[in-house]
């Protein structure tokens, strides 16, 4: 059934995960954009109720997360991984809240979309209870095509990813950091998060494998982009790899089209796009790069050129922050969207 429920001006806000990497950056976004929030809550796992976590100029006291914990709230944004969203999301639509999901359980479930605000926010509005946030590789690249996609129909998207250790969570930002004083010191490696070491290598291997050779990751990225485009018409190939990087996803992207987009028609339509911010000028060697954008809001495009070896084709490298943009600016922006 459609959700009935309306939203106060001033909701319940509850922070699902919140000590974790992106659960502390959702606090922060709230903070820092200001969102008018009558209360929030920062719920964890029963080891970590008590500890406190810094907002807006005091601290939270974090709470266990119990099904109780959503009685009174309007808006949960979860970060707590997909076991915890499957076993809690019936008690928070119980609670009238609306759950928006940053983990991969509910993705590509019927009846719940899948929501880029600059991209696609009307689908936020045919929600029943839960919204689910893109894989953060995901994100980047559909905020970038969505100005290209409107000048002419997208026909395939070939897309390389090269992904911040911190796309696995706090732990494998901390390993990073080992790793890199260990091999400086050329002490052994404790390998714990990754495959293989991560300091100073390539991996390209993020999440599973499956039976065709490629990885979950990647399947996310062919099946999310269509649903979030509304089309089975694009067709996504993508390789996904982790790279020693503390912060930011770069992507470097092709894309077929399926009428003539001139490189001069691109750069004005991603310069005024939302949410984009066009870095590219080869003359002054300025393009984005992940070690240097760390905390930002945007995605970031450079490297901008034809790609002559396809009838309509252009090129392109791609920046965000995932945690940021990837995560939890995009859960409070679709928060953003349900405010009266």
């Amino acid at each position: 059934m459609p959700w009935t429920k309306p939203m106060p001006a001033k909701p319940v806000v509850a922070v699902a995960g919140a000590t974790g990497a992106v659960g502390r950056e959702m606090l922060l976004v709230l903070e820092q954009r200001a969102f008018p929030a009558a209360q929030v809550k920062a719920l964890a796992s029963a080891r970590s109720a008590g500890t406190t976590l810094p907002f807006q100029g005091g601290e939270l006291v974090v709470e266990e997360m119990t099904p109780k914990s959503f009685e009174g709230v309007d808006i949960a944004l979860f970060s707590a991984g997909a076991d915890v969203s499957q076993q809690l999301r019936e008690a928070v639509v119980a609670a009238g809240a609306v759950m928006i999901d940053n983990s991969s359980a509910f993705r590509m479930e019927d009846g719940v979309p899948l929501v880029v605000p600059e991209v696609n926010p009307a689908a936020a509005f045919t929600h029943q209870g839960v919204i689910a946030n893109p894989n953060c590789s995901t994100i980047q690249m559909v905020v970038a095509l969505k100005p290209l996609h409107d000048l002419a129909p997208i026909k395939r998207v070939v897309v390389s990813t090269y992904q911040a250790a911190s796309g696995a969570g706090a732990k494998a930002m901390d390993e990073l950091y080992n790793q890199t004083r260990q091999f400086l010191d050329d002490e052994p490696l404790d390998i714990e998060n990754f495959a293989h070491q991560i300091a100073f290598n390539c991996i390209p291997h993020i999440d599973v494998f499956l039976d065709d050779g490629s990885t979950k990751e990647e399947w996310k990225m062919v099946v999310e982009t269509k649903k979030i485009f509304g089309t089975q018409a694009i067709e996504v190939a993508a390789n996904c790899v982790r790279v020693p990087v503390l912060r930011c996803h770069a992507e470097m992207i092709n894309v077929e089209f399926t009428a003539p987009v001139s490189v001069e028609q691109a750069r004005s339509a991603l310069a005024a796009a939302p949410g984009v911010i066009l870095m590219d000028d080869p003359a002054t060697k300025t393009y984005p790069m992940p070690g240097l954008l760390a905390g930002s809001n945007d995605t970031y495009v450079g490297r901008l050129h034809a790609d002559p070896s396809v009838e309509h084709g252009l090129t392109f490298w791609c920046v965000a922050d995932q945690i940021r943009k990837g995560a939890a600016l995009n859960a409070v922006q679709i928060a953003e969207l349900l405010l009266p």
